[in-house]
């Protein structure tokens, strides 16, 4: 695909910074290599917020609906976190996933060989990480009902929220697992909690029935997710795909980012079912936050929204080649000791968000 309508969507916080450096690079794909990339953009989040009093228009929703794939910075902020729920700046994120049916968030962890040492394990622990945590994305603990606060009296109050799983939303987000592991010659360790949750207990039992009858050539493990915190930790080589519900790929992709040394290292796809091309209607976007607490300043680390567009490029695209050369200029750029605030040593220099962002498209050719 040459021509393609992309909907971006700078948010909070750093969003806007690191958005730049994304169209950078896009914007040099169109002059040298000839695509046709037409942005639109929208306000997602706090912006949205402030400026129309809710999250998300239904026009961006429909805006993102029509477009061939979204690239999304971040959303969220202290201003808006405990507004009620579905007016909060994260529900606008949470409402695209839901209503464009985005069930399997794929968050990639490459250890860079530049930045070996900057992992917050040992060199030889990390070196030659490449696995993918696949996180089922709209349903489990974060959509599940009934959920609340209630009050208690004497100003006290009880929270609670609903694990849930069905057999066809395990189905679903397995086999994207599976058919990922295939393409890479590799195994799918499914993660649950199947000792003490039923939910979890309906996990892998679908995940097992479902493996034997249609992906029985891929190796499939399971592992409790509190043994899986450990893994990834102690021995993090032995994993290539992992599959997992809401909550728990939510907190483990983020304990994975310590290998690569910094979250600003990872980016995500949010897709849902492929088309009969092969492509898929997806959601690209780092897995890091709005970090407000550096907004504005020009040293957020641009790398995860630049490596979501590569993605971007490779899974609703089909621009693979492009997309490894996105890839391979982030690597060129580390390899040259060029390092964001969040990679740098202490007393090493530091380049600014734009800089860095410079050197990439330099690198590109």
């Amino acid at each position: 695909m040459t021509h393609a309508n992309i909907l971006a969507v700078s948010g909070d916080g750093i969003g806007p910074e690191i958005m730049v450096e994304a169209r950078k690079v896009a914007d040099w794909f169109v002059a040298r290599r000839g695509l046709d990339l037409h942005f639109e953009e929208a306000l997602v989040g706090g912006v949205a917020i402030e400026a129309i009093g809710r999250p998300i228009a239904e026009e961006t929703i429909e805006q993102a609906r029509r477009a061939d794939a979204v690239l999304f910075a971040c959303a969220g902020g202290p201003d808006w976190d405990f507004l009620e729920p579905g007016k909060r700046a994260g529900d606008g994120l949470l409402r695209l996933r839901r209503e464009l049916n985005l069930f399997a968030n794929l968050r990639p962890v490459k250890m860079f060989d530049a930045l070996v040492d900057s992992s917050a394990l040992k060199p030889e622990a990390v070196r030659g990480v490449d696995l993918v945590i696949i996180r089922e994305l709209v349903g489990g603990i974060y959509f599940g009902e009934p959920r609340g606060i209630e009050p208690l009296g004497n100003h006290d109050q009880r929270g609670f929220n609903t694990e849930t799983y069905s057999s066809p939303e395990v189905r679903r987000v397995g086999d994207v697992a599976f058919r990922l592991a295939r393409a890479r010659g590799g195994h799918v360790h499914s993660v649950d909690k199947a000792n003490v949750l039923e939910a979890s207990q309906v996990w892998r039992t679908a995940m097992t029935e479902f493996h034997a009858s249609t992906h029985s050539d891929v190796p499939l493990h399971h592992m409790l997710v509190d043994n899986c915190a450990l893994q990834i930790v102690r021995r993090p080589s032995q994993f290539d795909v992992m599959v997992m519900g809401n909550m728990f790929g939510d907190i483990l992709s983020d304990c994975a980012a310590a290998l690569t040394g910094s979250i600003g290292m990872l980016p995500s796809a949010s897709i849902g079912a492929a088309r009969e091309d092969g492509r898929y209607h997806g959601l690209y976007e780092p897995i890091h936050g709005t970090a407000p607490d550096i907004a504005g300043q020009g040293i957020a680390n641009p790398s995860a929204m630049i490596l979501s567009l590569a993605m971007l490029f490779d899974y609703s695209l089909g621009l693979r080649e492009e997309a490894a050369m996105i890839t391979a200029a982030i690597e060129r750029v580390l390899a040259d000791g060029l390092r964001t605030a969040d990679l740098a040593r202490p007393g090493e220099a530091s380049v600014s968000t734009s800089t860095f962002g410079d050197a990439v498209v330099a690198a590109l050719g």
